[in-house]
């Protein structure tokens, strides 16, 4: 009864529009205060959610996409994907897609995406005849791509509360990842002879493709050397973050393009967005404390079980239970709450942990751009100052196009874990 009690309070508190962390927060407050505890044992709950060295690699990979949009390499990047694909039809479009896959490699957030690349792209696309809504959905869509190459902070999580590896969950990303954004390319394509959208072309010449691929290069270089490094074995996916923001504080240096204001304002940014994510992680360990009390995980896993007792269905059903969740809450707190339930079912049914592992995470990107709590969604309102709900009209083909690669990639377990097995994680 209590359980029923728990979980009407957390939907009702949802649909009232209350912050995903209050509810969390507030929840399991109230549940140690009922059962007597102090509330010195939330905050030590909090902590010892947080409390993983893994973790570090988070506030590293942000800072580092803040210090690349400090000092201009996006914008050499967007001039690089512009050679290579503006002279499409639907150029621009194409561009937006084709930055995305290139900047997924760089920082791994999909509202960092959205948010970096949206401020440049949107306005560009306006100004070459797309719609405002369709610029934004072309822009959201494709930054879930973001935390699914590696590195990704969505993985990173995932890892660490399922005992995955870091390493594995990155290199299962890289085959879905292109697939996810040729798909989306070929949507763009059908969309710019359906609507005639222009080409954005671009005078191909030595000289231009020289200084543009030059200038690019120092982008491209930090996925080569993040990556290289991790896969290599020369250092860990956290020190792998840290060498990501070193390399674009010297670069900055270098370039004479990151002031000390800039600077500030990086780490001010970063400090934000990463006290939003760890907390809550701490306020959703603090619930899925309060969950497992009540030993809601058994009779959640058992209840899956006895409904899908083969390892297709269960799949099925452990898309559809993350999808649902990825309209209604933040993906860190499904990560922490739900995740665990669901692999404690795949493991007796004989699904690889590392690929169960990865299409939840694939599932809960494709939730940061369904609404009404899609994280992606509100970014690029905020860029474009339109309503979520034209965006949302707008994203429906391209969210259906992603469904259909997760599902690809969740019943053909080799698309994704094809090269965790050649570099010895699978």
């Amino acid at each position: 009864m209590e359980a029923l009690i728990f979980l009407v309070a957390f939907f009702v508190l949802l649909l009232l529009g209350v912050p995903i962390v209050f509810v969390l927060g507030l929840l399991g407050a109230c549940f140690f205060l009922i059962e007597g505890l102090s509330l010195s044992a939330v905050i030590s709950t909090m902590f010892s959610g947080m409390e993983n060295f893994v973790f570090l690699a988070i506030p590293f990979f942000i800072l580092a996409a803040e210090l690349m949009n400090e000092i201009g390499m996006i914008d050499n990047l967007l001039k690089f994907c512009n050679l290579l694909v503006g002279r499409i039809r639907g150029g621009l479009a194409m561009v937006n897609i084709v930055a995305s896959v290139f900047f997924a490699a760089l920082t791994g957030s999909a509202t960092s995406d959205t948010a970096a690349l949206g401020s440049v792209l949107i306005p560009a696309m306006e100004k070459d005849g797309y719609s405002t809504a369709y610029s934004c959905a072309v822009t959201a869509s494709s930054s879930i791509i973001g935390p699914i190459i590696p590195p990704s902070i969505m993985m990173i999580i995932i890892a660490v509360t399922n005992d995955l590896s870091v390493g594995g969950l990155f290199a299962a990303g890289f085959i879905p990842g292109i697939l996810l954004g040729l798909a989306l390319m070929a949507l763009a394509y059908y969309y710019a002879w359906k609507e005639k959208h222009a080409s954005h072309a671009v005078p191909i010449t030595p000289r231009v493709v020289a200084t543009t691929t030059s200038n690019a290069m120092t982008a491209l270089m930090m996925p080569i050397i993040i990556l290289g490094g991790i896969f290599g074995g020369v250092f860990t996916p956290t020190e792998a973050a840290a060498v990501a923001v070193a390399y674009a504080f010297l670069v900055g240096l270098i370039t004479r393009r990151l002031t000390f204001r800039g600077l500030l304002s990086a780490v001010g940014k970063s400090i934000r967005v990463t006290a939003l994510i760890l907390l809550i992680i701490g306020t959703a360990s603090c619930l899925a404390f309060t969950l497992s009390f009540y030993l809601i995980p058994q009779k959640l896993t058992a209840a899956v079980l006895a409904v899908a007792g083969t390892p297709p269905l269960f799949m099925l059903m452990s898309i559809l239970i993350l999808l649902v969740a990825g309209c209604l809450m933040e993906s860190a707190a499904i990560i922490v709450i739900l995740t665990p339930m669901l692999m404690a079912g795949a493991f007796p049914l004989g699904l690889n942990p590392l690929h169960f592992g990865f299409i939840m995470g694939m599932a809960l990107c494709i939730g940061l751009v369904t609404p009404p709590v899609g994280l992606c969604l509100f970014v690029a309102s905020g860029v474009a100052k339109i309503s979520v709900e034209r965006i949302s009209r707008a994203i429906f083909p391209f969210v259906l196009a992603e469904m259909g690669i997760l599902f690809c990639c969740a019943y053909w377990p080799g698309m994704v874990l094809f090269i965790p097995k050649l570099l010895g994680y699978a």
